[in-house]
């Protein structure tokens, strides 16, 4: 079995459409979605880019 990890940077509140458009195109299996969080202002917290590990066929 062979792996792919993509990095997908975004902005949760804006891309919501264009990560649901890369997801559709992928041509494996999604395995995971990791998020990477930090702390932005006010210790709120931020989603900056996903890595998405796909499994090819």
């Amino acid at each position: 079995m062979k792996y792919r990890v993509h990095r997908f940077d975004l902005r949760m509140t804006r891309e919501q459409g264009k990560l649901e458009q890369f997801l559709n195109s992928l041509e494996g299996e999604v395995v995971a979605i990791i998020p990477n969080v930090t702390m932005g202002f006010f210790w709120i917290p931020q989603v900056n880019f996903l890595l998405i590990v796909e499994k090819l066929g």
